[in-house]
């Protein structure tokens, strides 16, 4: 029975939270596969897998920092010759394949069955609700990455017959179509920000498929945001750097996690109110680091509030990345028509630190990193240069009084 404090003297309860499991974080418990946190994962290859009874493969959840609540991950191991059980839901996915080559076939209670195969480093997306399962072509283990959009929909219905067992069918997102999983490989312009966008269900070869030119994020950068299977949430993009550069330093909040596809690396996170020089202010303890190789993942933002973070490319090859979040920043819900974009300088009334202002540590050590392997260190000097304010005009000579 609650009792009420005697007095104004006394609070009710207390001031320590018991933390609950959110349905979701119950939901993860209780499939009885192991469940990975933490900054980030060096290589998915070397995560332990167990039994997942509800899939019929090996599995295991990922639930990097920064991530709870807004979007979900695991890694499944489809078995030699074998196949995943069938499954829907209504919540968005999103897979990449890290090893192994199959296909995944694709049906509702009202269209015919497709399928499309792929291999390692294929990306493909399924229609919301829609009933799929993934087989696999070889003797050999397939192992798939799988990004989904489960913790806020199990949190906020809290009933998995309801997630799992729904026979809604979105035919506004997918009718049957065959050519729905056509590969489409050609660029538009985003209607937010004018980058380029590609709409494809399916895109072969994410580790090798051209990417335009770009620039935000580093002279040579190349980038494309794909739109696939009609999802509103999932707000990824595929972005690389040239051999011997790397990213500005950039902040936001939590959410977003990058998948390294070419090349090793690292990333550098630490918060916001740190300012743009942690080393040199003697913050290095606060600051987070984590390595990775092909098949690796980093949380760029680990905490609450807003985070810098900044990647680094260390090999000879160029440098590639997919990242995953949720959300869409271009998206108002004011009178408000237009928005200065993240990537812009913070003097312009962005989030990214010009490459003359940033710590002195951050380009020494990539110097140093860079030509350990072999590489050379490939940033244009001008960067780090401040930009020459233009020189006032010489007056005019006075004309002679007639």
């Amino acid at each position: 029975m609650y009792k009420e404090p005697e007095g104004e003297q006394q609070i009710a309860g207390t001031l320590r939270l018991q933390l609950i499991p959110s349905p979701y974080e119950r939901f993860m418990r209780e499939q009885g596969i192991p469940i990975y946190r933490g900054m980030g994962v060096r290589d998915v290859r070397e995560l332990t897998l167990a039994p997942w009874a509800r899939m019929g493969g090996q599995a295991a959840f990922i639930n990097l920092d920064g991530m709870e609540a807004k979007w979900g991950m695991y890694l499944v191991e489809v078995p030699g010759r074998g196949e995943l059980a069938p499954e829907r839901h209504i919540y968005e996915e999103l897979f990449y394949v890290v090893e192994g080559r199959g296909s995944t076939e694709v049906w509702t209670d009202g269209s015919p069955r497709h399928a499309f195969e792929w291999q390692a480093g294929t990306l493909f997306s399924v229609p919301m609700n829609a009933w799929h399962r993934l087989l696999n072509a070889s003797s050999g283990p397939a192992l798939v990455l799988v990004a989904t959009t489960a913790p806020p929909v199990i949190n906020m219905f809290d009933n998995e017959r309801f997630v799992f067992d729904n026979a809604f069918e979105f035919s506004d997102r997918y009718d049957g179509r065959e050519e729905f999983f056509r590969v489409n490989d050609e660029f538009e312009p985003h209607p937010g920000f004018r980058r380029a966008m590609l709409r494809s269900a399916v895109i072969p070869d994410i580790v090798n498929c051209y990417l335009p030119l770009d620039n935000q994020r580093a002279p040579g950068f190349r980038w494309v945001t794909p739109v696939m299977a009609s999802n509103t949430e999932f707000n990824p993009f595929i972005a690389e750097y040239p051999a011997g550069r790397y990213s500005k330093g950039h902040y936001h909040s939590a959410g977003a996690v990058l998948i390294c596809l070419r090349g090793t690396g690292y990333t550098y996170t630490w918060p916001s109110e740190l300012g743009i020089h942690p080393w040199e202010e003697g913050n290095v303890e606060q600051v987070k680091r984590q390595d990775y190789v092909p098949g690796g993942l980093v949380s760029a933002a680990p905490g609450p509030g807003n985070w810098f973070h900044q990647h680094f490319g260390v090999a000879k090859d160029v440098f590639r990345v997919f990242k995953i979040s949720t959300g869409k920043p271009w998206l108002t819900h004011s009178a408000q028509t237009e928005a200065v974009w993240g990537n812009a300088d913070m003097e312009e009334g962005g989030h990214s630190i010009p490459y003359w202002q940033e710590d002195p540590y951050i380009r020494q050590e990539y110097q140093e990193a860079i030509r350990a392997v072999g590489g050379e260190f490939r940033m244009p000097a001008a960067l780090f240069e401040p930009p020459r304010r233009r020189a006032a005009p010489e007056p005019e000579p006075l004309s002679a009084t007639p």
